[in-house]
């Protein structure tokens, strides 16, 4: 899954750790989703959506590996 939470993140000029404080979740968090590395949890989707007032499908991208 894809995301363009960093992009979002940096166009409101707010740190990783600004971020971070608001969700109740460590710096290490935003950077391994911003990285790709994690996916959220739909509790954390929503809380991230929520706190940028988008929805979660504005903020993350699923894509369909294709059937063989």
């Amino acid at each position: 899954m894809r995301n363009r939470l960093e992009e979002i993140r940096k166009s409101r000029d707010i740190t990783q750790e600004q971020l971070a404080a608001a969700l109740c979740v460590s710096r290490q968090t935003i950077g391994s989703l911003e990285n790709g590395r994690y996916n959220p949890s739909i509790i954390l989707a929503f809380k991230i959506a929520r706190y940028f007032n988008l929805s979660i499908e504005d903020i993350f991208i699923y894509e369909e590996e294709p059937e063989p």
